[in-house]
């Protein structure tokens, strides 16, 4: 099932009287403007929010997930979502905290805008009676001079709070400062939830709470150029319990985009998820109801060696993003890879990815195994690697060696590839040329 059908199956917890209660729950609000009204406002009748994204790279990554789950429960419980992503922000890129961004063309950007609104789209519904809808704050701000936006919109933004903004201190505070540019953007954000407000009575704006400062300049706006009230919530920036950040594979980054992240890569990062972060990563990354993740926690409190929790999450973020068939083909290559499948029954490029995750190295069939093990570091020397052929630990495709001899000949798999392992956990990859 690719993951737009999974759109099909999604629910919000009915055990909740109301989807803000579930969210707040998940713990998806760090901090929002005023909580009763917010209460009362996604209870009533359909509103209009957005989640803006900016294409300063050519996919989206953990982060924007929150964002998108959160936009598709709202849309679940009846609201009509907008999606926004940002062809004129993305030519500036909100402030960093330390440094000035390098700017993209405007040839690259629009290509990343593409890119995108794609993935935004496979996280929303764009049927029914609240279908979503994709926006570009391209198609406003190109057409308005800089006179006009200035007299129209800049007119309501004074100076002193703006430099009170977390993002624009921090720089201001840093050796390198901040240029006008990028200290504009509060007013291109705002600019844009005033839009959306003008077009689509579009009242509620999510992002993540460290955009609070840009969030907050809309609804400042809606209110002195309208008169009227709009909200906004902040989603808590995530991070493991050990204090490093999370979304990071190997000190990389974690994209959505299969050719950035491999699914198999994306499902290994989910199962290696902490026992102390595994059941808040199942409140925020899945449709699971209440019942479950409670039933899940309970087995990482009493039976966390069976990794039931991990494996969960695992599948259901992995199918939400990439569907249950690459789900599924990462889950045979994990098995395969340590001698509980047919790794020849892999599906080539599944294999490849997981592979490459592994240690490994490029070399010739005549290869010999023991040399195998040393090049890919799984024994330290070898006249050690010969012993542990000897000794009977070394696998070569889920076959033992047994012959200190032994070379790659006749032993690839498909796609010119075959996977070492020493001992029941160690493996590394192998890619014949």
């Amino acid at each position: 099932m690719p993951a737009s059908e999974v759109l099909t199956s999604q629910r919000n917890d009915e055990s909740f009287d109301t989807v803000w209660d579930e969210v707040v729950w998940r713990g998806l609000v760090h901090v929002s403007t005023d909580q009763a009204e917010l209460r009362s406002l996604l209870s009533g009748a359909p509103i209009t929010y957005y989640c803006g994204f900016d294409p300063t790279a050519a996919s989206l990554h953990l982060g924007n997930l929150v964002q998108l789950l959160l936009m598709r429960r709202f849309q679940l419980a009846g609201h009509r979502p907008l999606g926004l992503v940002g062809g004129s922000t993305g030519l500036i890129g909100d402030p960093r905290p330390t440094a000035e961004r390098t700017l993209n063309s405007k040839e690259t950007v629009a290509e990343f805008v593409g890119y995108l609104q794609a993935q935004v789209s496979k996280f929303l519904s764009f049927e029914g009676d609240n279908p979503a809808r994709l926006v570009n704050n391209l198609d406003w701000t190109a057409p308005l001079s800089a006179i006009d936006f200035l007299r129209d919109v800049g007119k309501h933004f004074r100076v002193g709070t703006m430099l009170k903004k977390d993002a624009v201190s921090a720089r201001l505070n840093s050796d390198v400062g901040i240029s006008y540019t990028e200290f504009s953007y509060q007013i291109l954000q705002g600019m844009d939830f005033l839009e959306l407000f003008r077009s689509y009575d579009c009242v509620l704006q999510t992002g993540g709470s460290d955009q609070w400062g840009n969030l907050t300049s809309g609804t400042d706006l809606i209110r002195k150029a309208e008169g009227a009230s709009a909200h906004a919530i902040g989603t808590p920036l995530i991070t493991n319990s050990d204090g490093t950040k999370f979304g990071k594979s190997e000190g990389n980054a974690v994209w959505l985009d299969p050719a950035l992240t491999s699914p198999y890569a994306f499902y290994q990062f989910w199962l290696n998820t902490d026992d102390a972060d595994v059941i808040e990563r199942l409140k925020i990354f899945t449709f699971n109801t209440r019942a479950e993740i409670d039933r899940l926690a309970g087995l990482v409190a009493t039976e966390p060696f069976r990794r039931e929790a991990q494996r969960a999450l695992a599948r259901e973020v992995t199918s939400l993003v990439h569907g249950t068939g690459a789900t599924e083909a990462a889950i045979a290559a994990s098995a395969a890879l340590f001698g509980q499948g047919e790794l020849d029954q892999l599906d080539a490029s599944t294999l490849e990815a997981a592979l490459r995750e592994l240690p490994n190295t490029t070399t010739i069939e005549s290869t010999p195994v023991a040399q195998l093990l040393f090049d890919t570091g799984l024994a330290g020397s070898l006249s050690e690697s010969r012993r542990a052929i000897e000794q009977g630990g070394v696998y070569l495709n889920n076959a033992k060696v047994t012959d200190a001899a032994a070379t790659l000949a006749g032993n690839a798999l498909p796609g010119g590839m075959a996977v070492l392992r020493r001992g029941k956990k160690t493996l590394a990859g192998i890619f014949i040329e």
